[in-house]
C-alpha cells in the first residue's frame, strides 16, 4: 500500500471512529430502563469478551502473560479512569445532559495540556496560556449559567486526560491494554450484574430479546471505534487525528440541541463560544509549530544527503 493510500485509509478509519463516538448518545439512549451503573457493567463485560476474541483471532493472547507489577498498576489506573469516564458519560446521556458531556470532550485537549505541565513539567507557549485562560473563563461562565460547576463535563475531561496519561506510559499495544483493563474491571462488573440478578432488579432478561441484545451490543459498540482509532493512529499524523477529534463533541452537542432539545440559553452559548475560540487558538498554534519543525528540523532529525 502506498503512503497516500495508507493515509487515506487511516483518515477514513479516524473519521469512522470519531463519528461512531459522536453517535453514542443515540445508542446509549436506547438502553433504558437499565440504569447507568448496570449499562456500565454490561459495557465492561461485553467489551472484554469481544477483546478476548480479537486477541485470540490475531494470535496475541500470549501478550497478556508475564506483565510486570508496574504494568498491572498502570493498567489498574487506566481501567479506573476509563470506568469513571464511561460511567459519567452514560449517566450524562441517560439523564438528558448530552450537551454537558460534549463540553467535557471539548475541554479534554486543554486538560491534557495542563496535565503535561503538572506531571511532565512541559512548558506552555503563549498561545497555550491564552487558550487555557479562555477555557477557565468559559468554565466560570457556564458555572454561573448552571448555578453550579459543570461536574459531568469536568469529570469527563479529567478522567479521559488521566486515561490518556496512563496510556502514554503503558508499554502495551491498544488491543492488549484494552483487554487487560477489562480484566481488572470485570470482577466488579460481573459481581454487580450477579447482585442485580439475585435481587431481581436487573433488566438484562426481563425486557425482551431486543433489550438483551442492545446491552450485549455495548461491547462491540465500545470496541469498534477504539480499533478504528488504533488503525488510524498507525497511518495518519497525530495533527490530523487532533483535528478530527472535535467531530465527536460537535456531533454529540448537535444531538443534544437538535434532537433532545436541551436548553441552551445565551450565557451557555457564550461559554461554548469561548471554549471554541480557545480550541481554535490551541489547534492553530499546534499546526504552526508542526509546520515550522518540518521546515527546520533539528540537526539530529535532518535528512541525510
Amino acid at each position: 500500500m502506498t503512503a497516500w493510500k495508507a493515509e487515506t485509509v487511516g483518515a477514513a478509519c479516524g473519521v469512522g471512529a470519531y463519528v461512531l463516538w459522536g453517535a453514542f448518545p443515540a445508542f446509549f439512549g436506547l438502553l433504558g430502563p437499565a440504569g447507568s451503573v448496570e449499562i456500565l457493567a454490561h459495557r465492561v463485560v461485553w467489551t472484554l469478551a469481544l477483546m478476548f476474541l480479537v486477541l485470540a483471532v490475531s494470535g496475541r493472547l500470549h501478550s497478556l502473560r508475564g506483565l510486570s507489577a508496574r504494568t498491572w498498576l498502570l493498567v489498574a489506573a487506566a481501567s479506573t479512569a476509563i470506568a469513571v469516564n464511561w460511567g459519567t458519560y452514560i449517566y450524562g446521556v441517560t439523564s438528558d445532559r448530552v450537551v454537558e458531556t460534549a463540553l467535557g470532550y471539548f475541554i479534554n485537549p486543554l486538560v491534557s495540556v495542563l496535565l503535561g505541565v503538572v506531571i511532565f513539567r512541559e512548558r506552555l507557549v503563549p498561545a497555550q496560556i491564552v487558550a487555557l485562560a479562555l477555557a477557565t473563563v468559559a468554565v466560570i461562565v457556564i458555572t454561573v449559567d448552571y448555578g453550579h460547576p459543570p461536574y459531568i463535563a469536568l469529570t469527563l475531561a479529567a478522567s479521559f486526560a488521566l486515561y490518556g496519561l496512563c496510556k502514554k506510559v503503558m508499554p502495551l499495544d491498544p488491543r492488549t491494554s484494552l483487554t487487560a483493563e477489562g480484566i481488572v474491571a470485570a470482577p466488579v462488573a460481573v459481581g454487580y450484574l450477579v447482585f442485580l440478578a439475585l435481587t431481581g432488579t436487573g433488566t438484562f432478561l426481563g425486557f425482551g430479546i431486543g433489550h438483551t441484545l442492545l446491552l450485549m451490543a455495548a461491547g462491540p459498540v465500545t470496541a469498534l471505534p477504539l480499533l478504528l482509532f488504533g488503525a488510524a493512529a498507525q497511518r495518519v499524523p497525530l495533527r490530523t487525528l487532533g483535528m478530527l477529534q472535535y467531530l465527536t463533541p460537535a456531533l454529540q452537542m448537535a444531538w443534544g440541541v437538535a434532537v433532545l432539545h436541551e436548553d441552551m440559553p445565551a450565557s451557555r452559548w457564550i461559554g461554548f463560544a469561548l471554549i471554541w475560540v480557545a480550541l481554535a487558538i490551541f489547534s492553530t498554534d499546534a499546526l504552526v509549530r508542526v509546520r515550522r519543525e518540518r521546515r527546520n528540523p533539528a540537526p539530529s532529525q535532518a535528512p541525510v544527503p
